[in-house]
């Protein structure tokens, strides 16, 4: 342990600690904004970055860690000018003070243009304002839910437009700031909410406008808000997007569903003219009492047609034609059926003649005899008997039983 000759010396870490404990104490430089130009700025994996703030005069090192780093919504590079808040320290290890930054933003047009450019070719290359998954507008909507300041002159313009071409339609508001390093936050606070009552009957809208007045580059930045546009991509309810005038745009503009110029032409935009839809109405009435009337008069016209038929005006001349009709069929049928039975009759007199021929009883009747053994098979050879077997002999008519006295096998004839 180093010995000193004076016991009140202090260590050089206690003096930088002691240099830290006055910074991090004084109440102007625990919440301060500082404006410069970035340099040397460095990204490291870690996620934090390190970089320094200078304007013609002087520089001041700064950090800003990972947590806050991920909520930019550009890129710093350097010779950016920035407008960065946070608080004074010093890092003591080497006895540097610097500024430990928690919220940073583009300040001066050229810088709120890089920024600007820097998010849009990102989210678009994300494809975040890709025309196939935009979605469509309702045609009719009941409900609509406008995001906007309450106090601003865009919510007068959506209403005065709502009323004036669709007094039926309700307008719910979320009452938001648009101005400022919180307004992106409630801007994406109305969005969220309206899709989280969107199965609320009291509540649920079938649209959002987002929206304000016009105003400079840095009054409309919030709607430039990285979180902002994901939200609106996010949301399952069509979103229109009315910020400023007509010539400005911002990163809502290109996520949102619809683009509008200006709030009021939101409204125009999105709600149905009460005076077109009673003009159409009118029109689809002529265009259908013009339709029942030709439709009819075809009806009447056909139905005149038929009612001048003979089928109609004399229905007893077409029985009398199918009678006459069904009287010849009758008498055709009854001759048929009489030939077909002589030509049946005649069939069976054939047949009943080759049968008879053919017949067995036909030949005993001419003198033959049938002779039959004592089993009943018929005997057709004398060489089948013996003296002293008993036959039957029968004839056409009768039969007689015989005694076997004497067998020739051999029969002569003369």
């Amino acid at each position: 342990m180093n010995q000193t000759s004076r016991p009140d010396a202090f260590s050089v870490g206690q003096v930088n600690e002691y240099i830290k404990m006055l910074l991090e104490g004084n109440s102007v430089l625990r919440d301060v904004w500082v404006v410069g130009e970035i340099s040397g700025a460095k990204l490291y994996g870690s996620g934090h970055l390190y970089f320094s703030i200078k304007d013609s005069d002087s520089t001041l090192g700064a950090v800003m860690f990972r947590t806050h780093v991920a909520k930019l919504g550009f890129e710093p590079e350097n010779g950016m000018r920035v407008l960065a808040h946070g608080r004074v320290s010093a890092y003591v290890p080497r006895g540097q003070y610097q500024l430990v930054v928690d919220r940073m933003e583009p300040d001066g047009a050229g810088a709120l243009a890089m920024a600007f450019e820097q998010l849009k070719a990102r989210l678009g290359a994300e494809g975040l304002f890709d025309p196939a998954r935009k979605k469509p507008m309702p045609p009719h909507p009941k409900r609509i839910g406008v995001v906007t300041s309450p106090s601003g002159a865009a919510v007068h313009d959506i209403i005065r437009v709502a009323r004036g071409r669709c007094p039926s339609t309700e307008i719910l508001i979320f009452p938001s700031l648009v101005q400022g390093a919180e307004a992106a936050a409630y801007l994406r606070g109305g969005i969220q909410y309206f899709n989280a009552v969107a199965h609320d009957p009291e509540q649920a809208v079938d649209l959002i406008i987002i929206g304000r007045g016009g105003g400079s580059a840095e009054d409309l930045w919030a709607f430039n808000d990285e979180r902002l546009a994901r939200a609106i991509a996010a949301s399952e309810i069509p979103v229109v997007s009315a910020v400023g005038h007509e010539v400005d745009f911002t990163i809502c503009d290109f996520v949102a569903d619809l683009r509008a110029a200006t709030p009021s032409a939101a409204a125009e935009l999105t709600l149905p003219d009460k005076a077109d839809l009673g003009r159409r109405v009118t029109a689809l009435s002529t265009r259908l009492q013009t339709s029942v009337s030709a439709a009819l008069a075809r009806r009447r016209t056909r139905l005149t047609s038929l009612a001048s038929r003979r089928v109609l005006s004399a229905p007893e001349a077409v029985y009398t034609r199918r009678r006459e009709g069904l009287d010849a069929l009758g008498v055709r049928l009854h001759r048929a059926a009489d030939r077909h039975v002589t030509a049946g009759r005649q069939d069976l007199r054939r047949l009943c003649a080759q049968l008879s021929a053919l017949s067995p009883l036909g030949v005993l009747g001419r003198g033959y005899a049938l002779v039959q053994g004592e089993d009943g098979h018929v005997i057709t050879g004398a060489d089948r008997l013996a003296v002293g077997d008993t036959v039957t002999l029968r004839f056409a008519d009768s039969r007689a039983t015989a005694t076997v006295t004497k067998t020739d096998t051999e029969l002569q004839t003369d």
